[in-house]
């Protein structure tokens, strides 16, 4: 079963910078994705950034220029920098599972229960 650790949310002021951080543990499963989606209260749940296997990355519009997505094996990082208000959000990890074996193939997501990220004016 696939788990995903989530850490480093907090309160910042505006202009300010903070890392994400998220673990996945595969258990031999391929990650062939590794990405952060926000929530705002009242708001649907939209892409932040993403970032493939093979170092493909996508961006929000809302984000880009201003935060950055790394990957390092089953781990995934998003630096955030020049943060604003409207980035207030609770913050949540998301994978894309490729399962394999010699009978099927199937791919499913997995999330993260999310954390918060408040940023003051």
């Amino acid at each position: 079963q696939v788990q995903l650790a989530e850490s480093g949310g907090g309160l910042v002021q505006a202009g300010g910078s903070l890392i994400l951080s998220c673990a996945g543990s595969g258990n031999g499963k391929m990650l062939t994705r590794l990405g952060w989606h926000r929530q705002a209260p009242g708001k649907p749940r939209e892409l932040v950034a993403s970032i493939t296997v093979g170092d493909i990355v996508d961006y929000g519009d809302s984000v880009k220029g201003r935060f950055t997505i790394t990957r390092h094996q089953d781990t995934v990082y998003l630096q955030m920098n020049n943060l604003k208000p409207e980035d207030t959000a609770v913050y949540y990890c998301k994978a894309d599972v490729r399962h394999a074996d010699p009978w099927e193939t199937y791919d499913y997501d997995v999330w993260g229960q999310g954390t918060q990220v408040t940023v003051s004016s």
